[in-house]
């Protein structure tokens, strides 16, 4: 092996099987670390506070807010994960290749559950809107929990048989010490890919539209029958604010998991390393902190529940019971 003049290696005791780290300005190295903990902080406190609010006060707890609470989980630990994606900013992993394989597995299923939670969120909103008669009888508490625990359950299958590989044999495919490399068979991918962004932003696009169309010709029954041009004006903005909020929630997803998805279908092997993809994989992540602010920050009661988690409100007795709504 030739001699690495001028190179810092991950493990230097290590000199002929340890991987190289990539060089880089360390005014660079210290920007990116300050950015990438901003947003991992920030998607943490977010969701934490979605979770707070919902879990503390017994008004919110109905059966879209329970969707709500599923997905404020899912990105929390998107966040707290953030963590390990940060230690792979200077080309090198420092834990075993089994934590590697866990923290892959784990990244995936938690990921996997917060895109099954924005297909129930879609469905209970097309509901609530295009059949508002029988959403009260038909969606329940317990009925929204039974789909939550399913969601999770499925999102744990599904990815502990997809990335058994990497679970039975961790480090197998490592061309250095240092290195956490992600195995999935080229067939599986297409799968994958099916599973976790065709078949989910599909139905989602689809059902919002449908939402969207009901909403428009809602709106243009009332304004038949009103004559008063305020009102009109009023019906008018809740027509754009559906669009507007419709537009987010799409181009949000898609720009956050198209490069993803992108890459991974053209990548030309089976084996990429979580350094090799880390701008692809922090847009991934990045999804899951603007989905508090899409997702709850348009309610009301979100903003009356973060004064009172703030100011300390909840710590008085029988805050649960306050009206937030």
């Amino acid at each position: 092996m030739e001699t690495l003049v001028g190179t810092e290696l991950c493990f230097p005791q290590l000199i002929n099987t340890s991987c190289r780290k990539p060089t880089r300005p360390h005014f660079e190295t210290m920007l990116i670390y300050m950015l990438l903990s901003s947003i991992s902080l920030l998607t943490v406190a977010l969701n934490l506070l979605v979770i707070i609010s919902i879990s503390h006060f017994k008004k919110l707890q109905t059966p879209t807010n329970l969707l709500l609470l599923s997905l404020a989980v899912s990105d929390f630990f998107v966040g707290l994960l953030m963590i390990f994606q940060i230690m792979m900013i200077d080309g090198c992993w420092l834990l075993s290749d089994l934590m590697c394989s866990l923290w892959l597995i784990l990244s995936s299923i938690i990921i996997g559950s917060s895109i099954g939670t924005m297909v129930l969120i879609s469905v209970d909103r097309y509901v609530a809107i295009c059949y508002p008669l029988h959403y009260f009888t038909k969606v329940k508490p317990n009925l929204v929990q039974v789909c939550v625990c399913l969601c999770w359950m499925f999102a744990a299958l599904y990815n502990c048989v997809l990335l058994k590989n990497n679970l039975q044999h961790p480090g197998r495919y490592n061309s250095c010490i240092g290195e956490c490399v992600l195995d999935i068979e080229y067939v599986a991918i297409f799968f994958n890919l099916i599973f976790t962004f065709i078949f989910p932003i599909t139905f989602i696009i689809i059902l919002y539209i449908r939402i969207f169309v009901v909403a428009v010709y809602q709106a243009r029954a009332m304004r038949s029958h009103i004559a008063a041009v305020t009102m009109k004006v009023t019906v008018k903005k809740c027509e754009m604010k559906a669009a507007r909020n419709l537009g987010v929630v799409v181009v949000v997803f898609l720009i956050c998991n198209c490069p993803y998805y992108c890459f991974i279908l053209t990548s030309q092997n089976n084996v990429d390393t979580a350094s090799s993809v880390s701008i692809v994989i922090w847009l991934f992540y990045f999804n899951s902190c603007p989905n508090p602010l899409i997702y709850a920050i348009i309610y009301p009661w979100f903003r009356k529940s973060i004064n009172f988690i703030t100011t300390l409100q909840i710590l008085k007795p029988g805050s649960c019971r306050t009206n937030v709504l």
